[in-house]
Parts: C-alpha cells; structure tokens; sequence
C-alpha cells in the first residue's frame, strides 16, 4: 500500500473510532468529547487538501512506506 492509502484507511479508521466513542447511543460510548476528534481528523484532512501538508504522510515516508 501507498502512503496515500495509508492515510485514507487511518482517518477512517479514526473517525469510526470517535464516533463509537462519542455517541450517546452506541455501546462504546465514553464521552461526547470524543467527537472532538473527529472534527480534528476532518479538519486535517480538510488542510491538508488546500496545503498537501499531512503530519501522518511525513511518519509514514520516515517509516520507509512507498509513495
């Protein structure tokens, strides 16, 4: 995989995972400020489309993972 997917399957993954956690409704719920990071992985996510500047892509081109 490319860092490209990587960094697709991780801010899914994230926001999944917060949402899980802040939602009144679900079984996992922990606090509603778990919502907090998915606005967080949005607004990266939302950056990074105008700037090409993505702290996640930067570890995984240190980690060795081709682009």
């Amino acid at each position: 995989m490319t860092v490209q997917r990587y960094i697709l399957v991780f801010a899914g993954l994230f926001v999944m995972a917060s949402l899980a956690l802040g939602v009144e409704e679900s079984p996992l719920f922990l606090s509603k400020w778990a919502l907090a990071f998915t606005a967080f992985v949005g607004a990266n996510l939302f950056q990074s489309g105008f700037t090409r500047f993505c702290p996640m892509g930067i570890i995984l081109k240190k980690l060795g993972v081709p682009e």
